[in-house]
């Protein structure tokens, strides 16, 4: 047994002091490498809404640029900016600012401002650091609880070394204040049915407030309550189910009315989303009355409290623009396209997305939790103990399955902390100590180290090698779960490397909110998935560079997304002479101008966007089929085209393109 001691001696050896120096010394890896690996990335698609937003909730109160995603963490994110940036007129004045349009809003505010946004957004992405930093603590707490601190460490360790809980740990949105307050919340619910004292059902409430306000799939944790309240009403004595009841009712009143009052003090303690302090705004991003009317049952629901001013207007714009948003969204999977999503996307997700040593881990905690859960009243006792983890976890992974909104890993990221400290069984009493039960832990810690830093500091982009390594990561998910927008310093760094002189031609297709110019990436715009509302004017593709963001190449969030069909190909045979006319009207300002003067300058444009997204698509189904020549961050894929292979995608018929495409698929 030398060089392994039994793992009781362990637990002997770590006195309290002991215990909390490692587990601060975790969290502060964790901290480390979270912040590391973001230093070098762009600003990710949604983090230009959640600082700009809550720069105007903190700076004016004003609440409707972004009311979507969660007030405390958009406030926490842009506090930096908040106290030290002015905000210029020219903003406040556009169009945009009247008609709501929060994407053009906060683009005008990250580049048109007139500050650096990069030392702000790291300074708000530090600040962000609680949330997972709170979210380890309890999973150590947790585990401790029920398997002992040894396992709480090995918990605590595996979930602060994962990649997909790194990627998404410092960013400025409110998936990891969502993971933290959901796990809170519950455990802090179940403590207050235990012992219902006024202190843990104030304690209880105000958790529930505050993840009331980080994100609106805190409404999920209403069923969980009720599931909690049930679970403990069965299992209580006949003579006692009245009090519980009356316990329950107390509890939640309790919380219903902290929580209303932390809603209202986050939105100014005013009804009105629309600050007094700026200037006037025509509506919320859609008027009020066309929200309602798509929301289904709840429409009603939410009528009655705008119009009973229950809750602030903001708040309830917020969650309507979520439920509206969710019933449909373009989504990708593994070559298939869809608008209302898969049961089985977040499973394969899951799949290809979670490290080797978790799910080895899950493998062998559960084994072991059948093993010692094969009587009814064992197992009723042991499910007592993780009551709120289970019904937490049951219920979150059921909506999940059920959701429509398929666009993210990141939206199941609640379940991990879950799975994490059931993997602390392994490390418990429950398993006889010696060298296989060492080495196994051992095992599981350095396979989860070494996932994390194969793939450092590109952490989003994690895939394991059951779904082919980040590498195969663009064929089968994209988005938030590998392409955010976070490579353009990376590409920025590649560009310098590999052009072999600076008049190569480049090409630039990205999906994000980032600019290329803020880089100083100098290369040719192709479609983007934001254009400000301005339209590109022509340009020639020849042989180059083709640097393609992973969510563009498979066109998921464009018109004609999808297979490339004999209609899509007769459309874009049918608008292709009309190069020579699109390229003398951007050429020729005199042109333009007559066009405009007769007013036909509108329907032209329109009709180059369209042949642009067209040309665009019929390259990206090409170029699909290709191995790509290099990647920067696994997220922006290189093709280097030459004239010939541009003629191939381009300007061949139908026929010829297909067999092209068949060509390069069945190439080595």
């Amino acid at each position: 047994m030398s060089g392994f001691p039994p793992l009781q001696m362990l637990r002997a050896s770590l006195s309290p002091r002991i215990l909390w120096t490692l587990v601060g010394a975790v969290l502060s890896l964790h901290v480390v490498l979270a912040l590391w690996a973001v230093a070098g990335k762009s600003v990710t698609a949604d983090e230009t809404l959640h600082v700009a937003s809550g720069y105007f909730f903190n700076r004016y109160g004003d609440y409707r640029v972004q009311p979507e995603n969660g007030n405390l963490p958009q406030r926490l994110a842009a506090l930096p900016a908040a106290l030290s940036v002015d905000l210029p007129a020219s903003i406040t004045g556009s169009p945009a600012w009247r008609q709501s349009d929060s994407w053009t809003i906060c683009q005008q505010f990250f580049y048109q401002a007139g500050f650096d946004h990069g030392p702000l957004l790291m300074q708000g992405r530090a600040l962000m650091m609680i949330f997972p930093v709170g979210t380890g603590l309890l999973v150590f707490a947790w585990a401790r609880h029920l398997f002992g601190p040894t396992a709480g460490l090995f918990a605590l360790a595996l979930y602060a070394l994962d990649p997909n809980v790194l990627a998404h740990a410092p960013l400025a949105t409110s998936d990891s204040a969502a993971v933290f307050f959901l796990l809170a919340s519950s455990s802090a619910f179940w403590l207050a049915l235990q012992c219902p004292t006024w202190r843990r059902i104030f304690l209880s409430a105000v958790v529930f407030g505050l993840a009331c306000v980080s994100k609106y799939s805190a409404v999920l944790l209403l069923p969980v309550f009720v599931l909690l309240a049930v679970w403990r009403f069965v299992r209580t004595d006949r003579t006692s189910r009245g009090a519980q009841l009356h316990h329950f009712l107390r509890i939640s009143l309790a919380h219903l009315a902290v929580a209303a009052g932390l809603i209202w003090l986050f939105f100014g303690l005013r009804f009105s989303g629309f600050s007094p302090k700026l200037p006037a705004s025509d509506q919320f991003i859609v008027p009020w009355g066309n929200v309602i009317a798509l929301l289904g049952w709840q429409g009603p629901v939410i009528g009655r409290l705008h119009d009973w001013k229950l809750l602030p207007e903001a708040f309830l714009y917020g969650y309507s623009w979520v439920v509206l948003s969710a019933q449909q969204r373009a989504a990708f999977l593994a070559g298939d396209y869809s608008t209302t999503g898969w049961v089985e996307f977040f499973p394969l997700a899951f799949w290809w997305k979670t490290t080797l040593a978790l799910l080895a881990a899950l493998v062998a905690a559960s084994w072991l939790w059948a093993r010692r859960t094969k009587d009814r009243r064992e197992f009723a006792a042991q499910l007592d103990a993780v009551a709120p983890l289970a019904a937490l976890f049951g219920l979150y992974a059921l909506f999940s399955l059920l959701s429509h909104l398929n666009i993210g890993h990141r939206h199941i990221l609640p379940l991990y902390p879950i799975l994490y400290i059931a993997a602390g069984a392994l490390a418990g009493p429950l398993l006889a100590p010696g060298r296989l039960r060492v080495g196994l832990l051992a095992l599981l810690l350095a396979g989860q180290a070494v996932a994390s830093m194969r793939i450092a500091p590109h952490y989003l982009a994690f895939f394991n090698t059951l779904a082919g390594g980040p590498a195969n990561g663009w064929r089968l998910l994209v988005d938030s779960s590998l392409d955010w927008g976070q490579d353009l310093p990376a590409l920025k760094t590649w560009l310098d490397e590999h052009r072999t002189t600076a008049r190569e031609p480049a090409y630039l297709s990205y999906f994000g909110t980032g600019r290329p110019g803020y880089y100083d990436i100098q290369a040719v715009r192709l479609p983007q998935f934001f254009r400000l509302g301005e339209t590109e004017p022509w340009y020639e593709m020849a042989g180059g560079t083709y640097c393609i963001s992973a969510t563009m190449l498979q066109q998921v969030y464009s018109p004609v997304r999808g297979p490339w069909t004999p209609e899509l190909e007769k459309e874009y045979q049918e608008n292709k002479p009309k190069e020579p006319l699109f390229r003398e009207y951007w050429s020729n300002p005199a042109i333009r101008m007559e066009l405009r003067q007769h007013g036909a300058a509108e329907d032209f444009e329109r009709t180059w966007l369209r042949y642009d997204q067209l040309r665009f698509a019929r390259l990206c189904h090409y170029l699909r089929a290709r191995q790509p020549d290099s990647m920067v961050g696994y997220s922006i894929l290189i093709y280097r085209l030459t004239d010939e292979d541009l003629a191939a995608a381009l300007r061949t018929s139908y026929s010829d393109f297909l067999s092209a495409i068949a060509r390069d698929r069945a190439a080595p």
